[in-house]
This record gives structure tokens, sequence and C-alpha cells, in this order.
């Protein structure tokens, strides 16, 4: 059997791996790593997007090897009104995290296209045999199992598409919800990466997992070909089921997790319960974890546990907006809710995506006419009417693409 030492392996090369190796080389460099990702490429085939408002220095300095895109304002476009907001907006790809980690890390410390076995708090048994023996191991592999969540789902299809013309897009549009309202709540997001290049990506919050890709790319074409824009070649296509979380039991879900190592990323449930966003979460965790005077199995363990479950606490409003999305609200009406949202304070809009309303900001996303029936309202925010049901399947793959939603 092969034989590896090292001080920290961290399994899982996307976004939230990705970014824990990252901070521990920069404030860490006196520690060895290994990156182990089962595929070629380090962070898969995915777009990752965040407001410049999300991150405080630090975590706008360790992001910043991987934007590949920044914009001084955004659009959103509902039935009722169009809005630009003048809060910045940044884009990341896979291929700018493999380059960032490629260039961070050891040639040796990155073990690509390489799968797992088996892992404790301070071994990995990887797929060729290869026993790794580490001070502390951190699993940031993606989320595996959401059945004792409740709420509903975010899927998406997304196209980087080389137009025959310039399309036009002076910004990124954020939400696009002037399409036609079918399986859910549904939205385009498109992103101009060059006069001639835009990302679209068809997205859906909707009440079951199932993803018609087929159908999802011939929206995308009818969107574009609403546009005028005529489609010379599909550069890239990714897609993505994610959960997004109305209740459930945390202490279930983190039992029912592989219980001997640290967990990281959505594995940890670190992310947005109602937007699925994941970046905010990513880059504070691997900061503060960089941070830790003790990284050795048991200490990351210890750290990861108390990490996660303070997100579980601090989200429990955002999961009560899920409950009114997917509970109170009538599918095809459930635009109405984001719409309304995209009429306040541009502030509170931000602290919202950031994960850190305030309470004045959850009583005024509140307050108001409701865009869903009172009584359905109550019955949610009481228990005793119409509940999200439980998420019944695992995604087969959780990303982080769709940052906004």
């Amino acid at each position: 059997m092969n034989a590896r030492r090292c001080d920290i392996a961290i399994l899982g090369g996307g976004l939230a791996g990705g970014l824990i190796a990252l901070a521990l080389a920069r404030h860490r460099p006196d520690l060895t790593l290994l990156l182990v990702e089962q595929d070629e490429r380090l962070g898969g085939n995915h777009v990752w997007s965040f407001f410049g408002t999300d991150t405080d220095q630090p975590a706008t300095d360790l992001l910043a090897p991987l934007v590949t895109a920044t914009w001084s304002d955004y659009e959103v476009r509902f039935p009722g009104q169009t809005r630009t907001l003048g809060t910045s907006y940044c884009a990341m790809t896979s291929a700018s995290l493999d380059a960032a980690l490629r260039a961070a890390l050891p040639a040796d410390a990155i073990l690509s296209g390489t799968s797992v076995t088996a892992c404790s708090a301070d071994e990995v048994t990887l797929g060729d045999g290869t026993l790794i023996s580490a001070g502390g191991v951190i699993d940031a592999r993606g989320i595996r199992d959401v059945t004792h969540f409740t709420g509903g789902w975010q899927k998406f299809v997304g196209q980087k598409l080389k137009l025959t013309a310039p399309h036009g897009l002076a910004r990124p549009i954020v939400m696009d919800a002037t399409v036609e309202q079918a399986d859910g709540y549904r939205f385009v997001y498109a992103l101009p990466f060059a006069p001639d290049v835009v990302f679209l990506e068809d997205t859906y919050y909707s009440d079951d997992a199932a993803l018609d890709q087929p159908l999802l790319r011939q929206r995308i074409a009818d969107y574009a070909a609403a546009k005028g824009w005529q489609i010379e070649s599909i550069l890239n296509e990714e897609h993505g089921v994610l959960p997004v979380v109305a209740g459930g039991d945390f202490k279930g879900f983190w039992r029912a997790g592989d219980q001997q190592a640290a967990r990281a990323g959505s594995r940890a449930g670190l992310f947005h319960a109602l937007t699925s966003y994941s970046v905010p979460d990513a880059v504070r965790f691997a900061l503060a974890l960089a941070q830790e005077a003790a990284l050795d199995g048991a200490s990351l363990k210890a750290f990861s546990a108390r990490w996660a479950a303070q997100h579980w606490q601090a989200q429990t409003y955002y999961r009560t907006l899920s409950a009114l999305l997917f509970a109170a609200a009538e599918p095809d009406e459930r635009y109405r809710v984001l719409q309304r949202f995209y009429r306040l304070d541009p502030a509170l809009i931000e602290r919202f995506y950031s994960g850190r309303s305030t309470p004045f900001d959850k009583f005024r996303i509140l307050a108001g006419i409701p865009p869903v029936p009172i009584s359905r309202a109550l019955g949610v925010l009481t228990g005793l009417g119409k509940q999200p049901l439980p998420l019944q399947i695992a995604p087969l793959h959780f990303t982080g693409s769709p940052e906004v939603s």
C-alpha cells in the first residue's frame, strides 16, 4: 500500500474545499496540505457569483484570484417592475479556481482524478489503495442526504453562449421573471462576460427535484431567440439541483453524515437556506478555520460541528421565508414574493444576500400587504396550516452555481 503524510487533508476540490486550501496556504504556510478531488479539474464545471457587499476585506482578498468578471451594478426584471441596483457583482469559474489552487499549492499537494473510499479524523484511503496519514481531515465533498430537511428545490441548467453579434447587455440580469412561469417560480439569469458572450441560466423554485435538461436547454434557446440573439456555439454547460431549506432536524442531518472527519461547505449545511447561496459562508468558514490554533483531527471536528450548529441557528429566519414561499404561495404566483422584495431598500437587499439581516430588516420584509394569502401565511407561521414537505431524495450533485435567487 502506498502512503502519504500531511498536516491537513482536504477532501473535495470544489468551492468550499478550494477556499480552505487557499486560506491555509496564505495564512498557515507552515502546514503541509493535500487536496483530493475526484474530477480531473478542480472545482468541477461551475460559475459562482457574489455581491461586492457580501465580503469584508480579508474575504475579498482571498477571492480576488478567482474573480473573472466584475460589474458595478445589476438588474432585476419582473412583470410589475424593472430595477437597476448599484451593488457590485462578481463572477468566478471553475477554471479560475483550478488555476488559483495550482498556483498556490505545490504540484504534489493536489491529487485530482482521485476517489476516496474511506476517511476518519486523521486518515484517508484512496481508490488506488493509497493511505493518507494526516494531522486532520476536512470533508468538503458536497451534500449527499437532505432527507432530514423540509422545503423545496432550486434547479437549473446554465449555458455559456457565443453569439454571432453583440448582445447589448450592460450589466448582469440577476433575475428575469418576465418569462412564462412554470414548475414553480421561474427566472432567467444572465451574465454578460463579453460583448458577444453571455451566460444564461434557466432556474426554478420547484416542489420537486426532477430536472428536464432537454426542456430547459430549449427554453434557453427560446429566450436567446426572443432577445434577437443568434447562437454561434455553446461554450459550456452546467446543471444542478439544490435544496431550499424551510425546516427540519439539523441534529439528525449531522448524525446521518460521516461522523469521522470535520465537515465543510454544503456537507456541513453551510449555505443560505432560501437562496442556496454559498460563497459568503464558504469564505468565512475558510478564513476562520485558518485562524484556529489547533488543527488536529479532533479539534477540526469540534470546530466544524460548532460552526455548523451556529449557522443553522442563524438561518432560522431565512428558513421561515422558505416555508412561506413553498407552503403559502401558489407555485405560479411565487414570483410576486420576489417582486415585492426587490422594491425594498438596496442596503436591506444586500444584507439579506450576505445572511446578515438586521431585526428591522426581518420585520420590513414581512411587513405590509403580503404577496401570499394571509390565512396561508398565518398557518405556516403558527405551524397549524400547510407546511413544506420533507425533501425525500438526495441531490446527485449539489453546487453553488445560482448564487442569487
